[in-house]
């Protein structure tokens, strides 16, 4: 024997929900149970009448449960006719085949039960006409699925479903008025080609829905004949489905009518001043998530467009170099911000790049930044040096950033200006305020190179931004981006750099490898799913809108030539920087850059030994000479066997000697630390100044690691 047939039996059904592709599946016992003719199609729509809409909330909420958590679920329901009496009740009972949040699969069983069980859902009064709390039940659920829909599809989506004992719509359609025609933006219940005759009419034609959409007024037509009466050309067109009652409703939003909502019924509808009050509720809410959505999606196309029409094309070809760009508006408001990012060729045959902020997050700031990336795109195309397209963009802000009779406040910006040189690398850098560049080196490391800058931009009218200069070596990835790609997600300037070094650092980059992919997982790392994981410390954790400028310097390909596919060859880990006699501050970058260069030394003694000998040597040089200090820092060698070397040169002849400080002496020892702590150090005359140098193995680390075992 089946077990279908010792199922049926035992009055025990199958079902099977499907809830990714809306399907629903019944055996014949469950039909039966059910009361659903054997060819009936199944829907949610259809389902969901012959059930109580009390408990149709609490079913839908153990399947959700059973589904995310993989349980079995089980629930007593009431099986209710069309005039919603009830048939009988039956155990349902649930168990998830493929799990998830949304997306789940679930299978069960259904068995009639002689009666309720105190403490069950079914344990109250006998049902006679509780038409009133079953409508409550559906208007609620209704209510919350159009609050949750954010597009006009979904909207539609969400009125094709809409049903309940009693009112079981087996066609529906919203149409809406424009510029004197109807049109039909969505329906269901309708084989392709069969709404056709109704998808485009005049306003004034005789057809239930332009009246309503003309007049204001809900039209109900509760037999064949009130359709043929009313309206005989429209009658012929829609006799021929075969329903017997329809309502056409006023979509009215903020007083104004902005279309129609049609229901028509395959059983014969009185529409009593009860049924009516549930359409006309309904109404109410489809027009007002219709006018939501509208609203939503105008801000939305507003704003791409706005952002598209002031975001530049990122110029691909440049000579030796490789380029990507990326902007993610803020999530809020209209989506529109003060970030931006520009591409300027300039006179003299090199690309500058530009990248800013405007503070704020709203339309004023974003039409700020059209003005601005406009002007410094002329300053720049006239050939003026980078620190003087900055002063002139921070004399134009200011200009046209006074309060005036509007009482705006005044707005900064901050902006990171590059000259770039595609065939030397070279890059002169200008800042206002902005965060500092970051580069990463060919084998992978993040650098986060010091420059130096001025105030942000329309602070202070005349204010000057010294340029800094660094060299782009081949294989090498320079980063430049806004506060967004840091800050967004509760993170501080610290936080938000640990997160995307990880990213950048863990993103392979070989010689052949895709810039936009980088970009991509840097864009992930702050708005996909790995930010879910990554929040930073603060509590404030508002989103900021994001630019995003990759610049990545290509290998020749004669250095190619010869290397395995893929393969890109390291040059020593480097970086060079200057402290000048008026930037002491500048010795703190110098330690942070020794670290971040030795961010995966494995002895973490010889990387505080490191960053105390350059503190030391670079100090000397701005207390005992008027020059400034040059650093230049680099490891070189195989993992494990690597050796990390600094210089510090000056321009002083004076060669620094012993000295023999008392107990209380505060300087003096400068030496004496570098007999302890380097692996090797010497002091190099040159024709104008010195050079002072150390050395630390890596091999000798490992060494003295098995001795201290020993030990």
């Amino acid at each position: 024997m089946r077990t279908e047939d010792v199922l049926a039996t035992v009055a025990t059904g199958l079902w099977c929900w499907d809830n990714a592709a809306g399907a629903v599946t019944l055996d014949a016992e469950a039909r039966r149970l059910l009361a659903l003719a054997e060819h009936a199609p199944l829907t949610e729509g259809v389902i969901r009448a012959r059930f109580h809409a009390v408990d149709w909330l609490e079913f839908r909420s153990v399947l959700a449960l059973s589904g995310a958590e993989g349980s079995l679920g089980e629930l007593r329901m009431r099986v209710v006719d069309d005039r919603g009496e009830t048939l009988r009740t039956v155990r349902l009972r649930a168990k998830p085949a493929r799990g998830g949040s949304s997306d789940y699969l679930m299978v069960g069983t259904i068995e009639e039960i002689a009666e309720a069980m105190e403490g069950t859902s079914t344990a109250r009064m006998p049902i006679v006409a509780d038409w009133h709390r079953n409508r409550e039940a559906f208007l609620l659920d209704a209510g919350r699925a159009l609050a949750e829909a954010h597009s006009t599809s979904e909207v539609l989506r969400v009125a094709a479903g809409l049903s309940m004992p009693g009112f079981e719509p087996s066609g529906l359609a919203v149409f809406v008025g424009e510029a004197g025609r109807v049109r039909v933006i969505g329906h269901h219940g309708y084989a392709p080609g069969e709404a056709d005759p109704f998808l485009d009419q005049p306003l004034d034609s005789a057809y239930p829905a332009a009246e309503v959409i003309r007049t204001g007024r809900a039209v109900y037509l509760p037999a064949p004949d009130d359709y043929r009466r009313r309206f005989p050309d429209a009658y012929r067109k829609v006799a021929h489905f075969g329903r017997t009652s329809w309502a056409f409703l006023p979509l009215i939003n903020a007083g104004r009518t902005i279309g129609a909502w049609m229901a028509g019924f395959g059983v014969p509808v009185a529409f009593t001043p009860d049924e009516r009050s549930v359409l006309t509720t309904v109404a109410r809410m489809l027009a007002q998530a219709l006018g939501r959505a509208s609203v939503t999606e105008s801000e939305r196309e507003l704003s791409v467009g706005l952002q598209r029409s002031m975001l530049p094309t990122v110029q691909p070809d440049i000579p030796g170099m490789a380029v990507a760009a990326r902007y993610v508006p803020t999530g809020g408001g209209l989506e529109v911000g003060g970030d931006w990012y520009d591409m300027i060729p300039l006179p003299n045959g090199k690309i500058a790049l530009v990248i800013g902020d405007v503070q704020g997050h709203d339309v004023r700031a974003a039409g700020l930044m059209g003005q601005l990336r406009i002007a410094l795109r002329a300053y720049a195309s006239e050939g003026h040096h980078p620190d003087a397209v900055l002063s002139r963009a921070s004399r134009f802000l200011a200009g046209i950033n006074g309060t005036g009779d509007t009482g705006d406040e005044q707005r900064f910006a901050t902006c990171l200006y590059i000259e770039v040189c595609p065939s030397s690398g070279l890059l002169v850098i200008a800042r206002a305020g902005h965060p500092d560049p970051a580069i990463r080196l060919s084998d992978g490391t993040l650098l986060v190179r010091p420059t130096a800058g001025g105030l942000p931009l329309g602070i202070i009218p005349d204010t000057d931004y010294p340029t800094t200069r660094i060299v782009l070596e081949p294989g090498e990835t320079m980063l430049v981006f806004t506060d967004g790609l840091i800050e967004t997600g509760g993170h501080d300037l610290e936080s938000g750099m640990a997160r995307l070094r990880q990213t950048v650092e863990g993103h392979a980059l070989d010689a052949d490898g895709d810039l936009e992919e980088l970009a991509d997982a840097l864009v992930q790392a702050v708005h996909g799913p790995p930010s879910h994981y990554t929040t930073g410390p603060l509590i404030d954790r508002r989103e900021d809108d994001i630019a995003l400028l990759l610049l990545r310097r290509t290998v020749p390909a004669a250095v190619l030539e010869g290397a395995a596919p893929g393969a890109l060859p390291h040059p020593p880990r480097r970086t060079v920087m200057t402290i000048a006699q008026a930037e002491p501050e500048r010795i703190a970058h110098a330690r942070q850059q020794i670290r971040e260069l030795m961010h995966d030394w494995p002895d973490e003694d010889q990387t505080d030994s490191a960053v105390l000998m350059v503190s030391e040597m670079v100090t000397n040089v701005l207390v005992h000479t008027d020059g400034d200090a040059l650093l230049i820092a680099e490891i070189s060698g195989e993992r494990g066997t690597r050796c990390v070397r600094v210089d510090v040169a000056d321009s002083s002849d004076e060669l620094p000697h012993r000295r023999h400080p008392g107990e209380m002496a505060s300087s003096g020892r400068g030496l004496v630390l570098m007999e302890l702590l380097a692996g090797a150090w010497g002091v190099d005359p040159r024709g104008e100044g010195k050079n002072i140098w150390f050395e630390l193995y890596e091999a000798a680390a490992g060494v003295e690691a098995q001795f201290e075992g020993v030990t």
